[in-house]
């Protein structure tokens, strides 16, 4: 394809992410769906250009006002992310000019908007929240996550895994913290490789696996993962209990429990039991009250700690969204908390970056509830699951996870047992 056409077809793309109607990834495949001629170099292209602008919309939005012509042409100029020498190749003389002039501008010497990149609003509830390294983390927030992938123990070992993937020609580090954890560098297309295929790894960032190990998920019990989603904590647990007992997979959504089909089908798992519900009173959460081993609730949150992989969240969320979603959380921890039996575990979770929607959540809930529930210190769970360095991850007794300390997405979590 040559220059001028791809340069076209990345200004359509980045017009329509900027919309910000639906997320971004789905913007992206629902482009490609209508454009199957691309090749992955293209692809590639195209894709890497929309998430860069979206990780520094502000930025780009400010250097594009010197530029002339339409600005999601001069936004896919600043933020390309293919070949110079391509781009180059479409350009007229003037647009060549103004884009060398551009790109020498020191970022450090932008305003401080242009350089956090974020919305006011969470820029300055950051910024009370951490102080002393509110930098070090909007830099590491606006990286692209590595490649982290949980093995699959029903099939293989990590050190198993590490060697069939090394065969591919993909280099993989044990994760530092997760004994289930590989990290692979860069994006390569692991969805062709026999190892994802046969279902001996599952693409799962670190600090999700750790989640799912403070859950402690064990052979015969009752589990349940209260807000299933897409399903990757649901699989570690299902692992976790070597495909024994029954685990139950509660969403309001039936298309994203019916998207975990595949993935069950490659994980060898059996003993798990998806269960669509109407809200979090829903009768069928009745019926168990009281019956259950472990209960995890990886609440529905901004998303904030994934802004790594999806930089459009940061300018989809607001402060109204945020309270109604911190009611909700509220909600669903208070209907999860009946179903742990006598001396069961029950795990809250976010992936979250915001006080708000962690500690506060928590605090509340241990107030309310300190005749019939007892508050667990999260690093001596760590400690049990084989977690090397938990102490590290843990704050006042609750995980505490941050892209730019412990290189995972940013995730909270804290533990309770019901007396």
């Amino acid at each position: 394809m040559p220059p001028h056409a791809l340069l076209e077809l990345t200004t359509d793309l980045l017009h329509r992410v900027l919309q910000f109607d639906h997320p971004a990834d789905k913007v992206v495949s629902d482009f490609f769906r209508q454009h199957r001629g691309l090749g992955g170099r293209e692809r590639h292209t195209l894709a890497e250009t929309a998430y860069e602008l979206l990780r520094h919309r502000l930025r780009y939005q400010h250097l594009a006002q010197s530029g002339r012509g339409e600005l999601p042409r001069r936004l896919a100029l600043l933020a390309w992310q293919g070949d110079a020498g391509f781009l180059r190749g479409g350009l007229d003389e003037g647009e060549r000019a103004w884009l060398s002039q551009v790109q020498a501008v020191d970022p450090a010497s932008l305003p401080e908007p242009q350089r956090h990149d974020l919305p006011p609003w969470l820029a300055e509830r950051l910024q009370a929240e951490r102080p002393d390294d509110f930098w070090p983390l909007v830099e590491a927030l606006n990286r692209p996550a590595p490649l982290d992938l949980r093995v699959n123990l029903l099939k293989a070992r990590r050190e198993e895994a590490r060697a069939a993937l090394a065969e591919a020609g993909l280099a993989a580090e044990p994760t530092p913290y997760s004994p289930w954890g590989l990290r692979l560098a860069g994006k390569p297309a692991l969805q062709k490789q026999p190892v994802f295929l046969d279902g001996r790894v599952e693409v799962q960032d670190e600090g999700s696996q750790l989640l799912a190990l403070l859950v402690d998920a064990r052979r015969g019990e009752m589990v349940v993962d209260f807000c299933a989603g897409a399903g990757g904590k649901t699989l570690a647990l299902g692992a976790a209990m070597r495909n024994t007992g029954r685990l139950y997979a509660f969403d309001t959504s039936g298309h994203r429990l019916a998207a975990l089909k595949p993935r069950l089908a490659r994980s060898g798992l059996s003993n798990h039991y998806p269960v669509q519900i109407a809200h979090e009173r829903d009768e069928r959460i009745k019926r168990l009250a009281g019956k259950i081993d472990r209960v995890l609730v990886d609440a529905p949150c901004s998303g904030l700690g994934t802004l790594r992989r999806n930089p459009d969240l940061k300018w989809r969320q607001s402060p109204a969204a945020l309270a109604e979603l911190v009611a909700k959380q509220t909600a669903i921890l208070e209907s999860a908390a009946r179903l742990p039996k006598p001396g069961g575990r029950l795990v809250y979770a976010t992936c979250s970056l915001l006080a708000e929607e962690n500690e506060a959540v928590a605090a509340a809930f241990t107030a309310a509830h300190a005749a019939d529930y007892e508050p667990l210190d999260v690093a001596e769970l760590l400690a049990k699951a084989r977690v090397e360095g938990g102490d590290g991850l843990v704050q006042d007794g609750r995980l505490r996870l941050w892209p730019h300390r412990h290189g995972t997405d940013g995730f909270f979590a804290a533990a309770w047992q019901r007396r």
